[in-house]
């Protein structure tokens, strides 16, 4: 069983046991998760899919840890303008473990 869930503005495949990243979400390391934005379930080869949700599912997760992702960096220049910027960005991260799907 799997379900194809909305979080964060992407959109993630998951199944029961799966540890995925996603944009940071409220919660400590041990807390419990419920992502009710459900666009797709399959079961056995039964798909439903949402118009554009699921109506009544829902997937459960725990949160493992809260972390950062790697450092991006942004470089701008304009040639022969003497312009230059250089910025860095780290994206707050959720390390979830999916639980259950509720279909």
């Amino acid at each position: 069983m799997f379900a194809v869930i909305r979080t964060g503005g992407k959109q993630y495949k998951v199944a029961a046991g799966d540890v995925i990243k996603v944009e940071k979400l409220a919660g400590d390391a041990g807390a419990t998760v419920k992502l009710d934005e459900v666009l797709m379930v399959s079961d056995a080869g039964n798909a439903t899919v949402g118009t554009p949700l699921v109506a009544g599912a829902a997937v459960t997760a725990e949160v493992v840890a809260q972390t950062r992702g790697d450092k991006i960096i942004i470089f701008k220049k304009k040639r022969r303008q003497n312009y230059r910027r250089k910025n860095g960005h780290r994206q707050d991260l959720t390390v979830l473990r999916i639980t259950g799907i509720n279909a």
